[in-house]
């Protein structure tokens, strides 16, 4: 069983820069991603990292203005969130599954996930 939790989440202007950080029980599996879901919205893959290669994938609506990161010593997973827009808004989540392939960002592929943190985004 692993438990993560996110932190982080908070209200903004457009523009500024928010850093979420998620902290895993036990570095179990190999991938740690991000997911968000806005009201009305199904939740949608952010972005994910394998732990052990390095490797980072994201969503195009964030590319360029999202980073994600790890401190393994932590068992600890950043997202860095630099840019904001309104759109941006939504329950941020971090979720864990074996591996980042390309194939298995639907979120129902995914393992276990923390309670998630609300980030909203004002013009």
């Amino acid at each position: 069983q692993v438990q993560l939790m996110e932190s982080g989440g908070d209200s903004v202007q457009a523009g500024v820069s928010l850093r979420l950080s998620c902290v895993a029980s036990v570095y179990t599996y190999r991938c740690m991603g991000w997911f968000r879901q806005a009201p009305v919205n199904e939740r949608v893959w952010v972005t994910s990292l394998d732990t052990d290669g390095g490797i980072t994938a994201y969503a195009d609506s964030v590319k360029g203005r999202f980073t994600i990161s790890q401190d393994k010593a932590k068992n600890t997973v950043y997202l860095q969130m630099d840019s904001l827009k309104p759109e941006d808004t939504a329950v941020y989540y971090c979720a864990t599954r074996s591996t980042c392939s390309a194939f298995y960002r639907h979120y129902s592929r995914w393992s276990y996930w923390g309670q998630g943190t609300q980030v909203t985004v004002s013009a």
